[in-house]
Parts: structure tokens; C-alpha cells; sequence
């Protein structure tokens, strides 16, 4: 079993691909990665991995940015 991840998700991968952009501009750490398993459904597309206390900060920043988030923080077994 893998260790646990964090990640928001997001509407569109475009929505993704700008949250990417915030978030390494605000110096937070970021990985976009496949939408885990449990969280996709039906759906495809890209998720932000980040640290567990960067989670707070960085969905502050993405509201203000108007970034659409589906998910904000969910912890997912990696």
C-alpha cells in the first residue's frame, strides 16, 4: 500500500493546467497527476498533488483566481 496524497480536482484540465501556473508562481508546491481512481468516476482528467498543509493556502488562492475546483483536499491512498 502506497502512502496517502492530497490533491483538489477540477472541472476541466484547463482549470488544472492555470492552477498549476498559481500555485507554482505562490511558491507551493505542486505535481498535477491522473485524477485517482476513487475520486474519478466516469470522468478523466489531471489533479494537484500537494502537501497536506499547503492545502488550505493553495484553495484560498485558486478561489481567488476564480479556479472551479471539484474537490478540495482529498486525502487518497497513492
Amino acid at each position: 500500500m502506497g502512502m496517502d496524497i492530497w490533491v483538489i480536482t477540477f472541472l476541466s484540465v484547463t482549470h488544472a493546467l492555470r492552477a498549476e501556473k498559481i500555485l507554482k508562481d505562490k511558491k507551493i508546491s505542486v505535481t498535477l497527476i491522473p485524477i485517482p481512481r476513487e475520486l474519478s468516476g466516469p470522468c478523466e482528467g489531471l489533479a494537484a498533488q500537494l502537501q497536506e498543509e499547503e492545502i488550505d493556502q493553495a484553495v484560498v488562492f485558486l478561489e481567488a483566481n476564480g479556479i472551479e475546483m471539484v474537490s478540495r483536499g482529498v486525502k487518497v491512498n497513492g
